[in-house]
């Protein structure tokens, strides 16, 4: 039987060894042990790994895969329809605001004037999807950050503002574009001027929070980050996990090389 170790099974599949080590004490992976006591994967477990992911997406917890992994009773129909019905609802508010950029940005184009009812309109659109996304995010940061961390980076939200000097969406937008160019470039080498240039890219967008950010908004960041793989697609950064990690390997030879501008704060 061909089996993989642990480093080339987290390159295959985007996930730390810290994540591969959490799911099998939560028994949804079996790794074999060689003599020596490293685990290695077989073609099986690599597929559930796949799976897990796919499920995870789907937005499905842990304790739900597991269930379908040891084939327990679960009204998986009910569950996807619930999933589903968050899907639709997001993809409408998202539609609308589409709708109403679509239909503004015509008027513009034609000399018409825009009115304060258009404006209000895709405002509170705008403050819709806002409200959804941060309660994404409150879900996810819970988890990981102290209360210290939740309550300084509650006071700092107007320094913040300040220190970006644009508005949120601005900042998510320019988040997306760089992860996606990153995941379109991949694979390449961390060491490559073409990665330490994105890198680069990364610490500029980091330079404004890092500015104003306490030791306790950055701890909170950093063990957030360090946990991507276990809460990936309940919130979206801008970017997956593998190019999360593959900013860390450029961080790591930048910092060897005396250059490395990802704060450290």
């Amino acid at each position: 039987m061909t089996t993989i170790d642990i480093a080339e099974i987290a390159r295959t599949t985007g996930l730390s060894a810290r994540a591969l080590r959490f799911y099998e004490a939560r028994g949804l992976v079996r790794p074999l042990r060689t003599h020596s006591g490293r685990r290695v994967y077989g073609a099986g477990e690599l597929e559930r790994l796949h799976q897990l992911i796919a499920l995870k997406r789907a937005g499905l917890s842990l304790a739900q895969i597991k269930a379908l992994f040891d084939r327990r009773p679960i009204d998986l129909a009910a569950l996807l329809r619930l999933q589903l019905e968050a899907v639709e609802a997001e993809a409408a508010a998202l539609g609308e605001r589409r709708a109403i950029l679509v239909k503004t940005l015509s008027r513009i184009d034609r000399g018409e004037p825009i009115d304060a009812a258009t404006l209000c309109s895709l405002i509170r659109s705008g403050d819709k999807i806002m409200s959804e996304e941060a309660a994404k995010w409150k879900t996810v940061t819970d988890r990981y950050m102290s209360e210290e961390a939740k309550a300084d980076f509650a006071a700092k939200q107007a320094e913040m503002g300040e220190a970006f000097g644009e508005t949120h969406a601005d900042t998510a937008a320019k988040w997306k574009d760089l992860g996606s160019r990153i995941k379109a470039a991949m694979p390449m080498d961390p060491a490559s001027e073409q990665a330490q240039a994105f890198l680069r890219e990364w610490g500029a967008l980091l330079e404004p929070f890092a500015r104003v950010a306490t030791p306790a908004m950055m701890e909170g960041s950093r063990q957030l980050y360090a946990n991507m793989d276990q809460w990936e697609g309940e919130a979206d950064p801008g970017f997956d996990h593998q190019v999360f990690q593959f900013i860390q390997q450029a961080a790591a030879i930048a910092k060897v090389r005396g250059a490395n501008p990802l704060p450290s704060a």
